[in-house]
């Protein structure tokens, strides 16, 4: 039988053409990537920033100061690669869950990945392990987290997306219980403030090594994704339809949520928890270019890539002291899905 789809989309049209969706994007990506090396308390001219990064990709003489790459290079720059690799996984995952589901309150978090890696960074810290050891453990405890969601959806006779939702609540549940537990009996003076600080999210503390390492994984994993985009399409006829233009569901749903966890798992071990972000930009995708996956997979890439990076210019630099990037992501999210439903751009059956 069928599954009747949880919603359906009542205005189709785009702003915006797939080449035009784009080429603004990527001109609007490159801007933003030379003013975010350029902001913070040490202040540099984008100019010489632009002339600093030409040098490093062509043989150009240079007068530029030592201090200045230094801070270009190896401060700022893995901070704000990391914020378009991380943005654009958590978009095109948002995206991915949100077809794979055809729910729109659909996230990559949905499965219970979120709770558990913050778990798993929560026992990491009170174990006294360093930055390494809770990048490891967020990454394992969230790729379990999702295989015990998929573990429990599956022992019903008949697993359906619904049940595999309501796993990854049960799991999600179980897995922020034990943070709550941590926190109670962690040392309020040392533990307990890493771990908050760690589940609001940043991405302060990565370095070229964190970038170096997830980089290749996340570039290979969205490729890979952006190849599948039009599969999604067919996975929204519903199973029937499917199968009957030759697709196997099952094992098309298992590969996409495979790679869509892989992206969400490495995002959030180098930067914690940061939600909204896979939740809210495939919406001003589908606003842009239409609920086509074709179109909105590699929109919702660049669009993620420079949200998350405005995100974090904005956190490092609207106050003395760094704001929590989940802070801002929840503060603007908010009131944007407020909108949406004000508006009713979406019904739900």
């Amino acid at each position: 039988m069928q599954e009747t789809p949880l919603y359906t989309q009542r205005e189709t049209k785009s702003l915006l053409t797939l080449g035009q969706a784009v080429l603004i994007l990527t001109v609007l990506n490159v801007i933003l990537f030379i003013i975010s090396l350029s902001l913070g308390r040490y202040k540099i001219d984008p100019i010489i920033v632009s002339k600093a990064i030409l040098g490093k990709v062509f043989p150009l003489k240079q007068t530029i100061d030592d201090t200045v790459k230094t801070v270009i290079f190896d401060i700022r720059l893995p901070r704000v690669l990391a914020a378009l690799l991380i943005g654009a996984s958590l978009s095109q995952s948002g995206a991915a869950y949100q077809g794979i589901f055809d729910n729109p309150l659909v996230s990559p978090f949905i499965l219970g990945l979120s709770s558990g890696a913050g778990f798993g960074a929560a026992l990491a810290i009170l174990i006294g392990g360093n930055y390494l050891v809770v990048e490891l453990f967020a990454f394992i405890f969230s790729i379990i987290a999702v295989l015990l969601s998929i573990f429990i959806s599956r022992s019903q006779k008949s697993p359906n997306t619904v049940t595999l939702v309501l796993s990854g609540f049960i799991v999600s549940s179980l897995f922020t219980s034990l943070i709550s537990f941590f926190k109670y009996y962690a040392d309020p003076y040392t533990k307990l403030p890493s771990i908050v600080f760690w589940l609001m999210g940043s991405l302060s503390q990565i370095s070229m090594k964190d970038v170096i390492f997830i980089a290749p994984i996340i570039i290979v994993s969205l490729i890979l994704l952006y190849l599948l985009r039009w599969k999604l399409n067919i996975l929204s006829l519903g199973n029937e339809e499917a199968t009957l233009l030759g697709e196997n569901p099952a094992r098309l749903r298992s590969i996409i949520i495979f790679l869509s966890t892989l992206l969400t798992s490495l995002s959030v071990s180098i930067s914690g928890v940061i939600g909204w972000v896979g939740l809210v930009i495939p919406h001003i995708g589908r606003m842009l270019v239409g609920p086509d996956f074709r179109k909105l997979l590699p929109v919702s890439t660049l669009l993620g890539a420079f949200y998350l990076l405005l995100i974090d210019d904005l956190a490092r630099s609207i106050s003395a002291s760094e704001i929590p990037i989940g802070i801002l992501t929840a503060l603007i999210g908010t009131p944007f899905f407020i909108y949406l439903i004000r508006r009713g751009k979406y019904r739900w059956s």
